[in-house]
């Protein structure tokens, strides 16, 4: 697992504070990129992924984002990879991989609705499709994904300011993710969280279909013995340190909870905290890798592969 330092400017002075803002066409990455630029970030757009490191190399004059998609000259997902690669293992670099994403469906329409061409050059629901299977490694990298299947520019440009607004005011946001242990602990995680020792639902047929949102499900698990305490150490932790990491001049955390397949009680407990910490005030996104990959499958065109 790697470790991302959180893009502040409190570290601006050990290197580069980068984000990498990617995504399919239509999805909202050019919105992301003008809202990094409104908080105070240097922005270049479409630049070739072979002059990166040498941009790199240059001394740091503050955040830097860098917008990467398949319109970039030499553009390919293998090359990102690489890239994304040799900057998490330069100690002067504090990268954040940001995906602005999208469904299929949703990227039809809007395409259709403005009539402008796809960069690929196909009808655009080819275009979208093969565009979406073309970035799948990259989005599974991602340390930070924005859907924007139902937002509008001005949630988005709001939910960019509230993850790497670092002026007076700014809020720290926390991210709550699931996971199976099968794929991998997922990159730039500060806090993770083994759920493999409570009652599985899978062996239960009534439940093995449904996943940790279910009401069901959850009672299931909260009739584990263990889970109150479980629960309520995590609950109480992860309430504890956050205040102290706001205060250090973190913009935001990310805690991951794992489980076997990643559909049940890593689900069922990031819903959980979840609920816990908005009640307390924390702004707080959500994120279930397993689901989103086993949707992206069940999907027409695989509309949002994973």
């Amino acid at each position: 697992m790697s470790e991302t330092a959180p893009i502040t400017a409190a570290n601006q002075a050990n290197g580069h504070d980068l984000v990498l803002v990617t995504g399919p066409s239509g999805a909202g990455r050019s919105t992301a990129i003008n809202a990094l630029e409104d908080i105070g970030f240097e922005v270049i757009d479409n630049l070739p992924l072979s002059l990166v490191p040498r941009l790199i190399e240059g001394a740091s004059v503050g955040p830097l984002a860098l917008g990467l998609d398949v319109r970039n000259r030499d553009f390919n997902a293998t090359a990102l990879i690489e890239l994304i690669d040799r900057l998490t293992r330069n100690p002067a670099v504090a990268l954040d991989v940001l995906y602005v994403d999208c469904s299929a469906d949703e990227l039809i329409r809007r395409y259709n609705q403005t009539r402008r061409r796809h960069p690929l050059g196909q009808a655009p629901a080819d275009a979208i499709g093969r565009e979406v299977d073309l970035l799948s490694p990259v989005r599974a990298r991602a340390d930070h994904l924005i859907d924007t299947t139902d937002m509008s520019p001005h949630d988005l440009k709001a939910e960019i300011a509230s993850w790497y607004g670092t002026g007076e005011g700014a809020r720290m946001t926390v991210s709550l993710q699931s996971f199976s242990y099968k794929r991998g602990v997922p990159r730039g995680v500060d806090l993770v969280f083994d759920c493999r020792f409570l009652n599985n639902p899978h062996w239960v047929p009534a439940l093995r279909e449904m996943d940790g949102r279910d009401a069901a499900v959850v009672d299931h698990i909260r009739n584990d013995p263990r889970f109150e305490e479980f629960f309520t150490r995590v609950r109480d932790l992860v309430l504890f340190l956050l205040p102290a990491q706001r205060d250090e001049g973190k913009a935001h955390a990310t805690v991951a909870f794992g489980c076997t397949g990643g559909q049940h009680r890593s689900v069922a407990m990031v819903e959980m905290l979840a609920d816990a910490l908005a009640q307390g005030g924390w702004p707080v996104a959500r994120r279930h890798r397993e689901l989103e990959r086993s949707a992206a499958h069940k999907a027409p065109g695989h509309g949002m592969n994973a």
